[in-house]
């Protein structure tokens, strides 16, 4: 089917189906409901306004352990009566140290900057829903989210650091520090944010709050009756 366009924002009010990739038009749905695909009857998107406020939750709760889990240390390694204590911040050091300053590099963002830059943007989109303000920087808040989500890879780190830790488990003592703990809690809520809260879904709930805003503005204003003069 062919689909004309006058101009691009008419692209917003067109969706594609994740599963067999056709284009559906996108339909009002009321609150609590989601809406499916007409082909293969899998869910394109849902409205439900509780998005924000669990969202919120979550999105503060990621930022704290990402940030407790570069504050202290991963694991504690003991070979012979000598302690190391090493933490994501050390590594970078060590492997700018050892003058692999393009590995730490990709290190610093991956796995500190981009989480924290990430989680920071979901707060400040959930604020700004929640209070329904400032329309425009949340569409170039989603905007930027799907560019550097995809960056984000703190579970593949937490899954190299489970692999470093069965190899040295029979040279070495190994003892789990409190960042390994709150990693490993952030990539569990990461997972669940990218599992559970879809960036598609609250491209519809942005437009459906803001929609509602502008129309509810529009009742509340005063119509002005003027009487005009009649000459005599």
């Amino acid at each position: 089917m062919k689909i004309e366009l006058e101009d691009e924002n008419d692209l917003d009010h067109y969706i594609i189906c994740h599963k067999c990739h056709t284009v559906q038009e996108e339909i009002a749905i009321s609150d609590g409901s989601k809406a499916l695909c007409s082909m293969c009857k899998m869910p394109l998107y849902r409205y439900d306004t509780r998005l924000v406020e669990h969202g919120l939750a979550l999105s503060i709760t990621g930022l704290i352990f990402i940030v407790l889990a570069n504050l202290f240390p991963l694991i504690k390694i003991e070979i012979l009566g000598t302690e190391s204590y090493i933490t994501i911040i050390s590594m970078i050091s060590s492997l700018i140290g050892s003058g692999y300053y393009l590995v730490a590099l990709f290190l610093l963002y991956l796995i500190v900057i981009f989480p924290v830059m990430i989680f920071s943007l979901y707060i400040l989109l959930f604020a700004l829903l929640k209070l329904k303000r400032a329309e425009e920087l949340a569409k170039n808040i989603l905007i930027l989210l799907a560019q550097i989500e995809p960056w984000q890879m703190s579970d593949i780190f937490l899954v190299s650091i489970l692999v470093s830790i069965v190899k040295l488990f029979g040279m070495a003592t190994i003892h789990i520090g409190i960042s390994f703990w709150t990693l490993f809690v952030f990539v569990l809520i990461d997972i669940y944010m990218t599992r559970s809260i879809h960036l598609g879904e609250l491209w519809v709930l942005k437009k459906e709050i803001y929609s509602k805003k502008a129309e509810k503005l529009k009742n509340d204003t005063p119509i002005s009756n003027t009487k005009k003069g009649v000459s005599s």
